[in-house]
């Protein structure tokens, strides 16, 4: 799907609002997963509020860099499709 950064930052920008499931490396071979909404995005980091009940953050921020290499995916949820995943390998 997405191959550049600013292809990345134009299929966030469509989803502003929407909530995802993030999953994130954590370092020392720990994955976060998350859950939250698409909150803002900047030119170079976008932003998810998260799920209060289930996280002690706010707010997390990423790059856009973090979703091409995988560090972060995300899948969003679409009431009439489903999930869908943004990821720089699709």
């Amino acid at each position: 799907m997405a191959k550049t950064l600013s292809d990345i930052k134009k299929d966030l920008d469509l989803n502003l609002g929407k909530r995802l499931t993030l999953k994130a490396n954590g370092g020392r071979r720990k994955t976060v997963e998350r859950s939250g909404v698409l909150a803002e995005t900047y030119p170079s980091v976008f932003v998810v509020e998260l799920d209060q009940e289930e996280n002690s953050l706010e707010r997390v921020s990423y790059s856009y860099a973090d979703v091409l290499t995988e560090t972060v995916q995300l899948t969003f949820f679409d009431e009439t499709h489903g999930s869908m995943a943004i990821s720089s390998g699709q």
